[in-house]
């Protein structure tokens, strides 16, 4: 997915934040649909990432 980015000390250096709810980001594309052995719950917040420049 193509989203704008805005770099602030609120994220810490190595994450990135992207919010879900939004349809134009698409941003749940990005997660898996595994789950959890044990809970059986989606790792939603657990995701690698690849951040390019735009040219």
């Amino acid at each position: 997915i193509s989203a704008a980015v805005k770099v602030t000390d609120r994220v810490p250096t190595g994450m990135v934040f992207l919010p879900f709810h939004f349809a134009e980001n698409a941003a749940n594309t990005l997660t898996s649909n595994s789950l959890d052995p044990v809970c059986k719950i989606p790792g939603f917040k657990v995701n690698a990432v690849k951040v390019e420049k735009a040219v």
